[in-house]
């Protein structure tokens, strides 16, 4: 559609600046408390589940890990109202667990974790940018075998695993075993129950339920927690005012040092391999507006593959030297997308706009709970409970869709082969033994993943 025939709705609710759109809250775009409230308790639990891991293994306080977390979701929702962005942004939480089982073993101080994850989020930041100016992603996907991406895929679904049921175990898992299998049990038949799914034609409150996500099992687990004794809570009243100069100080490369060469070098397969992942993110987003978009005609968005690119790259490059924690800059938070996407095309009676009702799950790009000492607090002693939850909901989305791509046993025994090199060894290690098991067990007759490079040439 050209841009005259696009309404005013769209051409004129924001300021153009290059390929980017800025939209400031409240003047271009309206609340929708509905996906506010849904805002305030979904991206609070999921916001705050980086706070354990900077805790545990990267040195912070509990105060110092809610300013990282405020750095990050800051930069997360930049991506809305700054570059004009119609996807809802989030974590690229199937790359997590292969970051974390890199960079934990691997290096043993704060300092360096800190620096790889720099270095990470700087590769990256390149990697997309000159993608995104070249228009060579595309053509990168679509040499990639559908086989090498199962095994990413499938590397995910077990690294996520092996974090929560063994790495982390005793940690979390083993002191509050009923809060977090509990939670985790709820939440996995919530998103993901076929039988559930069944029930909701006949009962329809239930979509409600299921809008909710992950939501009622932190829930459950908040109630049944105290029950059992593995959760006591310290609810103090007032403001928090987050410790950003000394979070800085701890993880900023500007204080603690840039990584050396030889860390980009070696964190640069696990890079590509985001890439990957970010790429599919890209093509789920598009393909569900293209399928709300005939239901809209009084509101088209504008889908820009390079526009795309370099909000992500920006994103990232800003990460790495403010908040370096590589794969919480992503391009899609799928759940949130295909909800608010949902109720949009609905028409505008519903919403007036998706660039509204994004925003305003995002609670209008106002990051007010980090502040709210009583909401932290409380929700202090269940951050292992969220972490477990974002692994484990991850790791199993990761295992079906990974295990629905390949189409013969050879392809599936290679996938799996492939995947566990993934989640167990160094990444030049495991890259090369994935290439190698579909190389011998597959063959270049294979065909390439063009399906996925098309998409964003029509873009």
């Amino acid at each position: 559609m050209s841009g005259a025939q696009r309404p005013p709705v769209v051409e004129n609710s924001g300021w153009r600046w290059g390929p980017f759109t800025f939209r400031l809250p409240f003047l271009h775009t309206r609340p929708h408390w509905p996906e506010i409230a849904q805002g305030l308790l979904v991206a609070t639990a999921t916001g705050l589940a980086l706070v354990p891991i900077l805790v545990g293994y990267f040195g912070m306080s509990f105060e110092e890990a809610i300013a990282a977390s405020l750095l990050v979701s800051t930069l997360i929702v930049i991506a809305l109202w700054v570059f004009g962005e119609p996807y809802a942004p989030g974590w690229t939480t199937p790359a997590l667990p292969l970051v974390l089982a890199f960079v934990l073993p691997r290096y043993d101080t704060p300092d360096l974790r800190f620096q790889a994850m720099t270095a990470m989020s700087l590769s990256f930041a390149v990697l997309v940018f000159v993608l995104g100016i070249t228009r060579a992603g595309p053509r990168l996907i679509a040499w990639l075998p559908p086989t090498l991406r199962a095994t990413i895929l499938i590397g995910s679904a077990l690294a996520a695993f092996r974090q929560v049921f063994v790495t982390d175990a005793p940690r979390f898992l083993h002191q509050q075993p009923v809060s977090i299998l509990l939670a985790c049990a709820i939440c996995l038949v919530v998103v993901f129950s076929a039988p559930l799914q069944r029930l909701q034609r006949r009962m329809p409150w239930l979509r409600h339920l299921v809008a909710l996500g992950l939501l009622p099992g932190f829930l459950a687990a908040a109630v049944v927690g105290p029950l059992v004794g593995e959760v006591s809570y310290d609810v103090q009243w007032g403001w928090m005012l987050p410790p950003v100069g000394d979070a800085l100080a701890k993880m900023s490369p500007l204080a603690i040092g840039w990584p050396p060469l030889s860390m980009y070098l070696d964190v640069l397969p696990l890079v590509l391999l985001t890439y990957v992942i970010t790429f599919g993110d890209w093509v789920t987003a598009e393909a569900v507006i293209r399928d709300a978009q005939p239901a809209r005609p009084d509101d088209p968005i504008r889908i820009d593959a390079r526009r795309s690119h370099l909000t992500l790259a920006v994103r990232n490059a800003a990460a790495g030297l403010v908040a370096p924690f590589f794969t919480t800059q992503g391009a899609l938070w799928a759940g949130v997308h295909v909800v608010v996407v949902s109720r949009w095309r609905q028409g505008p009676q519903a919403m007036r706009d998706l660039h509204s009702g994004l925003i305003s799950y995002y609670m209008m790009g106002l990051p007010v709970i980090y502040f709210l000492l009583p909401l932290l607090t409380g929700l202090q002693p269940l951050l292992g409970v969220a972490l477990a939850i974002t692994l484990v909901t991850t790791g199993f989305a990761c295992a079906y869709i990974g295990m629905g791509i390949p189409r013969s046993n050879a392809e599936r025994g290679s996938a799996v082969l492939g995947g566990v090199a993934l989640s167990l060894f160094d990444p030049w290690i495991a890259l090369a033994a994935a290439l190698a098991c579909w190389w011998l067990l597959v063959g270049r007759e294979q065909k390439p993943a063009t399906a996925t490079a098309s998409a964003e040439e029509r873009a």
